[in-house]
């Protein structure tokens, strides 16, 4: 598998990261999954603290303990979860994460974490604050790198001007284009790089056939397209793009044809997943003639909030 400088740093990741939320708790199959990306060429495994109660972070740790140096492994800080373990708040602030990456590192059982990210991010945040902790964590060895994981606009722009960001984790499909009209060319400007999830809609853009869809897509649609117009478009995405490949390998190839894109995460829950996703990341890149017509057919909307 092709792999991608991600931003200014030294990590060369694979096209395909293993998004880790998805593995579930039974630890021997959790096991095969990762081995099974392991053995498609993957070598970017992303998780966070917040999944099953950072269970998710030692089960990844105890799965990549013997192979550690070969691979990157992200995780995710700022969420908080409550006494009662039904809920959780959000903690950007200095002392929380470098509390809790020592907790990560622990159960990730590792001495570094190659890429820490924000998980989330405000402008009321004390931003200046947070992204201190994370340039001390670095000075003193426990991150290599580290990022965010924000769709807002605004926020981004801040980590932008003022912090050492080489990545950020943002929502990005051919159904869902915000990203495109200002926060795509600004970090590709910048050399920071693009990390795609929810590449695959929700599961709108597999092969999976409209009946099996839940009822809120149906009653729904998704972002701003109605039901209706959800059914139209990914028929016509099927019949015009490329009536011979599967949807999963056009809706990847969307967003690793954007320039400011290092990598596509998504998630599996079996060892099937994850060979079906790693084809459509490996697959023939589309042509500038198909990229246009994705986008004649799609919307190209824009961020209403936080801009």
């Amino acid at each position: 598998m092709q792999k991608r400088r991600l931003g200014s740093s030294d990590l060369e990741i694979s096209e395909l990261a293993l998004g880790c939320m998805s593995l579930g708790t039974d630890e021997l199959h959790a096991q095969r999954v990762i081995h099974t990306a392991l053995e498609e060429g993957i070598n970017y495994f992303d998780t966070a603290d917040l999944y099953d109660f950072g269970d998710n972070e030692r089960i990844v740790g105890m799965a990549l303990k013997s192979i550690r140096e070969d691979v990157v492994i992200a995780t995710k800080v700022g969420n908080r979860w409550n006494e009662q373990k039904d809920g959780w708040g959000w903690d950007p602030s200095k002392a929380y994460i470098k509390e809790q990456v020592k907790k990560s590192l622990n159960r990730l059982g590792t001495e570094y974490i190659d890429l820490y990210q924000l998980h989330g991010g405000t402008t009321e945040d004390p931003i200046e604050e947070t992204i201190e902790a994370f340039e001390e964590l670095k000075a003193e060895g426990y991150i290599r790198f580290y990022g965010i994981s924000s769709i807002r606009p605004n926020v981004i722009r801040e980590y932008v001007e003022k912090s050492g960001i080489v990545s950020v984790m943002m929502q990005y499909s051919l159904l869902d284009r915000r990203p495109e009209e200002m926060v795509l060319p600004l970090l590709s400007e910048q050399g920071i790089s693009v990390v795609c999830r929810g590449t695959l809609a929700k599961g709108l853009l597999t092969e999976k056939k409209w009946e099996y869809f839940s009822a809120s897509f149906k009653k729904n649609g998704y972002l701003k397209y109605s039901s209706l117009e959800l059914q139209e478009l990914l028929s016509l995405l099927k019949e015009k793009v490329a009536p011979e490949r599967p949807m999963t390998e056009i809706a990847a190839q969307y967003c690793l044809a954007q320039p400011a894109v290092s990598a596509v995460v998504i998630g599996a829950s079996s060892p099937e997943q994850v060979k079906n996703n790693a084809r459509a990341v490996q697959s023939q890149r589309l042509s500038k003639e198909e990229i246009d017509l994705i986008q004649e057919l799609t919307r190209a909307d824009i961020y209403q909030e936080h801009r």
